[in-house]
């Protein structure tokens, strides 16, 4: 059978899209397998409409705050269905930008279920295809951009049913909001589920198996973090390992093991944010041999697997599980495939939480630099000095920023406060560039703005700030 294609790519989220535009940049005849919608999980239940609903949240709960900058409003209420449908919306729009990208790029989508066989050049690709019936594609290379979904752990009976143990999907396209949650999991997804919800007005209880919420973050951040939930009235079982989780007419019963005694939550509805599973079984990888680490695919530093001809990007590739990263190694996979000169430039990723208060980060958290045994030094600036913070009544976190006592060099950047995942990119770009403390200092920051606070931080670390 000849060779239909350059390459063929499973998976369109934005990993996988991004992957197959770049490559048809490149003058590769290039399709995608998408067994549903093309923007995979990110687009349409994840990244996105998240943020539409937190959107909507945050502009709610403003109106409770309208005292504060002298105004006032009566009668102030939403319209939940109107808020999910919002939601839901914004992501139709965007599937439908990247069905355009797909034509405008020429690039061949498959609409089914792709599975792995043996092949010359690359595995064979049997597409069992939505519209009846099955296809199989040979190409001179393939990509797994499959993605993951939400883990489940049916030994204690956290298995979303989406009814009342919910997984991120269930929570996106709610018939009604609950009045009570519980949420276990303090990383991004719980917490930004935990920030709507209770921005709406449900009481909200989050359980963290550790002793802080946001365990990635740096502790300085997490500790902010976990007050700026708690004055919004989120509460926190912290070091509390969930033994099981049962169902009954009302609600959910949450059952915790804390600090060596049991105790239990109830509530109507259960979220269930304790990870995710990369979508890595049934589609033969270990008829092929495809070397795995802990349920994710092995890749080299060109996102290449260990059989010939096939690459894999994306939450599939294991950690960090972020929509940029998996873009960031479509292109650098999808050039290397060409054999374009992919620039030797390795960005840092950075992390972003969107709930109020935001958090962003990006390079080492202080805790991990001393692990590590490196000398460093640190800079704070607070937001409650910053004169557009102040203005605008958003003083609540700082900037915290890492660098590298003997080169000078800029290792961490962590921030909480309004808008910091707007702000995180400055030192992603500076760490990237290798930048310097002399660098930072030397750049002019507008007036007024709140990234001035990143410029006094790196003042800071080097006793040179000047508005504290």
């Amino acid at each position: 059978m000849a060779q239909e294609f350059d390459l063929v790519v499973i998976g369109s989220g934005p990993g996988g899209y991004v992957a197959a535009i770049r490559a048809s940049q490149l003058g590769q005849k290039v399709a995608i397998v998408e067994r549903e919608n093309l923007g995979g999980i990110c687009l349409n239940w994840g990244c996105i409409p998240t943020k539409a609903l937190l959107k909507s949240g945050e502009k709610f709960e403003s109106l409770s705050h309208l005292k504060d900058y002298g105004l006032s409003a009566s009668g102030a209420s939403f319209d939940f269905d109107a808020i999910i449908q919002r939601s839901r919306g914004v992501a139709k729009q965007l599937n439908q930008g990247v069905g355009f990208l797909m034509k405008k790029n020429k690039i061949e989508v498959i609409e089914g279920s792709a599975k792995l066989e043996k092949g010359a050049a690359a595995p064979k690709v049997v597409v069992v295809l939505k519209a009846g019936g099955s296809r199989t594609i040979e190409a001179k290379t393939v990509m797994l951009a499959v993605g993951a979904r939400a883990r489940a752990l049916p030994q204690i009976g956290l298995e979303a049913d989406g009814d009342k143990i919910w997984a991120y999907r269930d929570a996106l396209a709610p018939k009604k909001l609950p009045k009570t949650f519980v949420v276990i999991g303090s990383g991004a997804i719980g917490i930004e589920f935990a920030s709507f919800s209770r921005a709406l007005g449900a009481e909200v209880t989050v359980v963290e198996a550790v002793d802080r919420v946001m365990p990635v973050e740096d502790e300085e951040v997490s500790k902010a973090a976990q007050k700026g939930f708690e004055k919004r009235g989120i509460k926190f079982k912290l070091g509390a390992k969930v033994t099981k989780v049962s169902k009954d007419s009302k609600g959910v019963k949450v059952d915790l093991e804390v600090s060596g005694k049991t105790e239990s939550l109830e509530a109507e509805v259960c979220i269930s944010a304790v990870g995710i599973t990369a979508n890595t079984d049934g589609i033969g990888l270990e008829a092929l041999g495809v070397e795995l680490d802990r349920g994710h695919i092995k890749t080299d530093s060109h996102c290449q697997t260990n059989v010939k001809g096939l690459y894999a990007i994306g939450d599939c590739a294991g950690a960090p599980w972020l929509a940029h990263k998996a873009s960031h190694e479509g292109i650098h996979a999808a050039e290397h495939i060409a054999g374009y000169k992919t620039p030797n430039v390795h960005s840092p990723i950075a992390g972003c939480t969107y709930a109020q208060p935001q958090v962003a980060s990006v390079g080492v958290t202080e805790q991990g630099a001393k692990a590590e045994g490196r000398e460093v030094k640190i800079g704070r600036f607070p937001f409650k000095v910053n004169g557009k913070a102040i203005a605008a009544g958003e003083t609540e976190g700082f900037v915290k920023v890492i660098f590298d006592a003997k080169t000078g060099a800029l290792i961490g950047a962590h921030m909480i406060g309004a808008d910091v995942t707007e702000m995180i990119q400055g030192y992603v770009t500076a760490i990237t560039m290798e930048a310097t403390e002399e660098d930072i200092h030397g750049i002019v920051y507008p007036h007024p703005t709140m990234s001035e606070a990143m410029h006094e931080a790196a003042l800071d670390a080097y006793g040179r700030v000047i508005h504290i």
